[in-house]
């Protein structure tokens, strides 16, 4: 997969599809990512969220340990960047930047991400703790 020069986000986006937990204080809500880097996700949600609204999110990523797949938590707090009614459709496509990530989880998702973006397994080998 190929990054347009035209690209202009600090990092690379790649569409993938993850589970994601996105909460605040009132609500919880499970779906998916469109896409996402290493600084953010793109999202389509079934609630609003209020541009600038703090989030805690919690990601799923594929890990592999001792020849096994599993799956690594990441866990960080975010800031929805934008939010966009969808046409004829139920929800919001929601872009959401990462402003608060352990720099141990911050590696294994860049890792996760340049896997993809490289065409690569994107399962990543667990970080050892």
């Amino acid at each position: 997969m190929s990054v347009s020069s035209s690209e202009k986000r600090r990092q690379p986006r790649v569409d993938n599809s993850l589970p994601v937990k996105i909460s605040t204080d009132d609500i919880d809500l499970v779906t998916e990512t469109k896409n996402i880097s290493s600084s953010g996700v793109y999202c389509r949600v079934s609630k609003f969220l209020e541009p600038m609204a703090r989030l805690r999110i919690t990601l799923m990523l594929p890990v592999k340990k001792t020849g096994k797949t599993s799956t690594k938590k990441v866990l960080c707090g975010g800031v929805v960047v934008r939010t966009e009614n969808i046409p004829d459709g139920d929800g919001f496509n929601t872009a959401i930047f990462f402003n608060d990530i352990h720099p141990r989880d911050s590696r294994v998702l860049a890792q996760f991400v340049d896997k993809l973006l490289s065409g690569k397994d994107p399962v990543v080998s667990k970080a050892r703790s």
